[in-house]
């Protein structure tokens, strides 16, 4: 007897453990959850700051558990709610509706197992007939930002959710967008096979229309590795285009979108407030190529593989990778082109766009008085992001016919510093190697060149002109300059530093300078040696710069003829010339009338010509020794004795060459 007394306790604590079980399901089954509605409205609504209610029935009923799942746990009961009419409203400022969302009807399947660790395991999420009203303002505030609780120890995990019809609106006053998109069901015909839902695009982006639409998957397995969810959509705003066609595979799996995208547009930095990947202003653009998306943790990881594209009348091809990190997201990747205009570049790089020179009071393609780009660098997003690309392209046509090739570059952008370190590329049978630095962290952007020219080929340089065919020599240039300034013109106008220049021996062309629209120098060449072909034995030029003023500090040109050597300086602030030209005659020469020249006035209209005193000095004295002596005495003030000191080719350029090779950004001067 006392022996079976435990066990008679442990039966009866059994028997009253399962009725309390059968007296929790009993009630399950039967209670009426439509009385708990107004409690579970209260709750909800208080712990979002926001109106929640389900205004329709609410059930809930038990199955048993998914045949899918492994073990035990497939039979493990489970609870299915569902609820019609439900709603949140949004905020009392909101201009889209009074409610962010409503739905005709939830249904949702719940794990209980986790719920004894804190985790909200939705097997199941089905939403039909949902209407969603979101906005985001200018400063950043939305609907969708609920009451702060702090940080909350429940988690929610969605394994598969199930779409169907609505309606949504999203306006985000931010970057001007108004979207709204209507989907229904795809019930039958050959789409149905691969997609659920089709939809409609409508609204506005920047005051341009909005049309579009597109299909997608019904069900979305969240968790299954081998989900393939498929996406097809286009949609256009003005000039703006997009479009993308693939499958969502496991977004939670380092393969979890691969997408066919392609992109069109009026500019790329359009895409700026869409993407927030920072790109230039440019012409006409149409890309396409794979969109690769990798989670991970909560961020995603973004490559465009593979993509082809034109903007412009350019090409462009290559992989670039997005990452989202701190302080800054990065761009990194490769861009190639075979063939890249200069003037798709545009602002880019400085120059002068029409719409810039309309602002100005300027026409379009009509002459400036602005010579050098004053086109403004937009360094207010220079943070949005940095960047690490490497560029190569095969040719780069620019004015004046004469291509670029061979192009490599280096585009860095870190804390809203950019280097293109190196910039090289190849020209006129020669090359160009420079290192480039913006350092735009201030609002005056701090600017830094290097930059060495060798072996450019005189006749390369003007193809299409027949007379430069017999023309040969070499140009080799370096130049070191730091300047401060939004603008080329501007960086330009500060810098301080050193340029030179050297001209092996050969023969060139006046028309050259011409060709080149150097009207200075060609004035200057035609004054001097009239129009025909100039032997030079070597030029070698030298100018220290300070403050945006450049000082000739040896300019010697050693012609067959005549030794001519130039002084004085170019502003390039101002963009004027201020240069005395002096020829020395080499022999002797019966009738000469040259004579000093000056070469003043603007980069775009120069002014060039004879002093007037010398010239007059010798033509007045011709004109007495005429009159007063002999009419053959009026020679002797022309004969020009030509006792010039001969040239060291040689040593001028190695000197040359040797002052170049240790230009400093800051000047030295010689004395």
């Amino acid at each position: 007897m006392k022996k079976s007394r435990p066990l008679k306790i442990f039966v009866g604590l059994l028997a009253t453990l399962l009725l309390i079980l059968a007296a929790i399901v009993i009630f399950v089954l039967t209670f009426d959850w439509n009385r708990a509605r107004p409690w579970i409205n209260h709750r909800v609504s208080d712990s979002i700051g926001r109106e929640f209610a389900i205004n329709g029935d609410l059930r809930v009923r038990w199955e048993q558990g998914d045949a899918t799942e492994s073990g035990w746990r497939r039979y493990v009961p489970r609870p299915r709610i569902s609820a019609n009419d439900v709603y949140i409203a949004n905020p009392e400022w909101t201009s889209t509706g009074p409610k962010l969302a409503s739905a005709g009807s939830i249904v949702v399947a719940i794990h209980p197992l986790p719920l004894l660790h804190k985790e909200v395991a939705i097997a199941d999420l089905a939403v039909d007939n949902i209407t969603v009203a979101a906005q985001r303002r200018a400063d950043g505030s939305n609907t969708w930002t609920f009451k702060d609780n702090g940080p909350s120890e429940w988690e929610v995990d969605i394994r598969r959710l199930t779409l169907g019809s609505g309606d949504l609106r999203y306006l985000d006053d931010g970057i001007k967008l108004d979207l709204r998109a209507k989907a229904s069901g795809i019930n039958e015909g050959a789409d149905a096979q691969k997609y659920g839902i089709q939809f409609d695009l409508s609204g506005s982006y920047r005051n341009a229309p909005i049309t579009g639409g597109g299909k997608v998957g019904k069900v979305l397995a969240l968790t299954d590795e081998h989900t393939n969810f498929p996406v097809q959509a286009a949609a256009s705003a003005g000039k703006n285009k997009i479009a993308v066609e693939g499958m969502l595979t496991d977004p939670r799996s380092p393969a979890g979108l691969d997408l066919k995208l392609t992109l069109g547009g009026a500019s790329m930095a359009d895409l700026y407030p869409l993407t927030g990947v920072l790109l230039p202003e440019t012409p006409p653009f149409a890309t396409t190529g794979r969109l690769i998306g990798k989670k991970a943790g909560a961020d995603w990881n973004w490559t465009y593989k593979n993509f082809t594209g034109t903007v412009g009348g350019s090409d462009l091809e290559g992989t670039l990778a997005y990452t989202p990190r701190k302080p800054r997201p990065l761009l990194t990747g490769t861009v190639t082109s075979r063939q890249l205009r200069l003037e798709d570049l545009g602002p880019t790089i400085g120059a002068e766009s029409n719409e810039s020179k309309a602002h100005r009071g300027k026409p379009k393609n009509q002459p400036d008085d602005k010579a050098l780009p004053v086109e403004q660098f937009n360094t207010a997003k220079w943070d949005a992001l940095d960047a690490d690309v490497q560029f190569t392209g095969k040719k780069l046509i620019r004015t004046h016919d004469i291509p670029l090739n061979d192009i490599k570059a280096h585009i860095k952008m870190n804390n809203k510093v950019l280097t293109l370190t190196p910039l090289n590329f190849g020209m006129a049978g020669g090359d160009i190697a420079s290192n480039i630095k913006l350092d735009g962290r201030q609002k005056v952007i701090d600017a830094e060149v290097r930059a060495t020219a060798r072996h450019l080929k005189i006749n390369q340089l003007f193809p299409k002109l027949e007379s430069m065919q017999a023309s040969v020599g070499e140009v080799s240039a370096d130049a070191a300059l730091a300047g401060k300034g939004n603008s080329v013109s501007a960086m330009l106008a500060s810098s301080s530093g050193e340029a030179g220049a050297t001209v092996s021996e050969g023969s060139v062309s006046k028309f050259i300078l011409e060709a080149a629209g150097l009207n200075i120098a060609n004035l200057v060449f035609v004054k001097l040696f009239g129009d025909k072909q100039i032997e030079l034995n070597c030029l070698a030029g030298d100018f220290v710069v300070e403050h945006g003023k450049a000082e000739a500090r040896r300019f010697v040109v050693d012609t067959r003829e005549a030794v001519i050597n130039v002084s004085g300086n170019v502003d390039l602030a101002k963009e004027t010339l201020d240069l005395d030209v002096r020829p020395q005659t080499k022999g002797v020469r019966i009738i000469s009338l040259r004579t000093p020249l000056y070469a003043k006035g603007t980069f775009t209209n120069p002014d060039v010509g004879p002093y007037k005193g010398p010239l007059i000095a010798k033509g007045g004295a011709a004109l007495a020794l005429a009159t007063v002596v002999n009419p053959l005495a009026a020679v002797v003030p022309l004969i020009n004795p030509g006792k010039v000191e001969p040239v060291d080719c040689r040593a001028l350029l190695a000197e040359a060459n040797k002052t170049r090779a240790v230009a400093q950004t800051q000047p030295i001067r010689k004395k």
